[in-house]
């Protein structure tokens, strides 16, 4: 019998038994969360270096539209265990990064009273909150995100407009989350754009496959003519000193694509003033100039 494998890591829970693990985690945070859903939590906060006994993810059930539709023709839609992560994750996140600045309070709009499906309700139209980041050169900046009550919250079913159980019970703090990862991902975005699993609840996940006619659509090709006419502006794009298969790569990113005899051309191109019946090339510099800016930026 082949011995249980274990997860290599510095962090205490990961490094147990992956089966015992598993009970811990089925047993206290993720009660009646199935096993593959389980061992998705394992692999995600191994691969970022999280903790699972913090909970820094969640497992929600979700409906799930899957593109197909029934013999009524109505979206067929399936319940599945999407695992999204918690508004402690992107805190977490943001105070290991060390420009983390600080949170302001949470700022609400005029309460709203009305009634929800059956549920007579009172919320707050809206939520402001503010993250302040550190930037390198030691400015303060503030990142603010505000959301709408109507917009976020979570129904009691989706063939309901009454909310759930918790956004009845903390109309305010539930919001208020959600204006708080918004605002979080405003300040730093390198750390993913994942909505949390307060702002996807109650909410379905459109996985509806992209039609084939789109998929394989034929790439549409420059002409002869068009080639031609573009030939002394491209040229001087080499000698410019730009190599000819990341010209090729820019143009077809943003235009239309090269034939294989095209390509050939343009990789014979030398690095040389260009001339052409006897007279220097003259083209516009703002298309050198904006490949020079497109290629920096990329590279940000």
């Amino acid at each position: 019998m082949n011995a249980p494998a274990l997860i290599k890591t510095s962090l205490p829970s990961l490094a147990m038994d992956e089966s015992e693990l598993m009970g811990v985690l089925r047993n206290s945070l993720y009660p009646g969360a199935k096993d593959e859903s389980i061992k998705l939590v394992i692999s995600y906060c191994k691969a970022s270096g999280l903790d699972p006994m913090q909970k820094p993810v969640h497992i929600v059930p979700m409906s799930v539209a899957t593109g197909r539709k029934d013999g009524n023709g109505y979206d067929i839609k399936e319940m599945r265990d999407v695992v999204m992560p918690g508004i402690g994750l992107y805190r977490t996140q943001a105070a290991r990064s060390g420009e983390y600045a600080g949170v302001s309070e949470p700022e609400f709009g005029d309460d709203v009273q009305g009634k929800l499906g059956e549920a007579e309700i009172i919320y707050p139209k809206w939520c402001k909150v503010t993250v302040k980041r550190l930037m390198p050169n030691g400015a303060i900046v503030d990142f603010t995100a505000k959301e709408l009550w109507v917009e976020n919250y979570a129904t009691k079913s989706n063939k309901s407009q009454e909310p759930n159980a918790m956004w009845k019970k903390r109309p305010y703090a539930q919001l208020a989350k959600c204006a708080e990862a918004q605002a979080l991902r405003k300040a730093f975005p390198e750390f993913g754009s994942q909505p949390t699993a307060d702002e996807m609840e109650g909410k379905e996940i459109d996985v509806t496959p992209q039609p084939s006619s789109i998929a394989n659509k034929e790439p549409e090709f420059y002409s002869d003519d068009e080639f031609a006419a573009n030939e002394n502006a491209w040229r001087k794009v080499i000698d410019n000193g730009k190599e000819p298969e990341r010209f090729i790569a820019f143009i077809e990113a943003n235009g239309k694509a090269f034939s294989e005899a095209q390509k050939t051309l343009i990789k014979g191109w030398k690095k040389q003033p260009s001339v052409i019946d006897g007279e220097a090339t003259k083209v516009d510099d703002d298309f050198v100039k904006q490949m020079d800016d497109a290629e920096s930026e990329a590279s940000k």
